[in-house]
């Protein structure tokens, strides 16, 4: 399971490494520390808590229209497999996308729960490459 440093997992949330420093040491988010002393956050731990915050962080509110075509950075939060088809879901800070793609790009590709990601949006299409 990939781990984040603090200032990886900032620029995923969109947030300074100072805002995430605050949240590990108020204890919303699990950190532990490598080798070397340096904080690090699990992956799937990371994923949970990015999908946690955008749920807090628009509560009440509505959701913004665009048709705007965009990359999101972000992190996996779910991976559902089938026989055939696949979907994966990517919480790239406030948003959350879901692709529908082949079981066998997913596996080709390695998706998995708590690493990074890049959707693409173009038209009606989610595109995701492995960052």
């Amino acid at each position: 399971m990939r781990s984040y440093t603090i200032g990886r997992a900032a620029r995923l949330l969109g947030v300074s490494p100072d805002t995430v420093r605050r949240w590990a040491d108020a204890g919303r988010m699990p950190t532990e520390r490598d080798d070397a002393g340096k904080r690090l956050i699990k992956g799937a731990d990371l994923a949970a808590f990015s999908v946690a915050l955008a749920a807090e962080a628009h509560e009440g509110e509505e959701a913004a229209y665009t048709t705007a075509r965009n990359a999101f950075a972000g992190i996996i939060t779910a991976v559902k497999l089938g026989d055939v088809a696949a979907q994966v879901e990517i919480q790239a800070g406030p948003h959350r996308l879901v692709s529908l793609l082949t079981r066998e790009a997913v596996e080709e590709l390695g998706l998995a729960v708590g690493m990074e990601a890049v959707a693409r949006v173009k038209a009606t299409n989610v595109h995701i490459d492995r960052a």
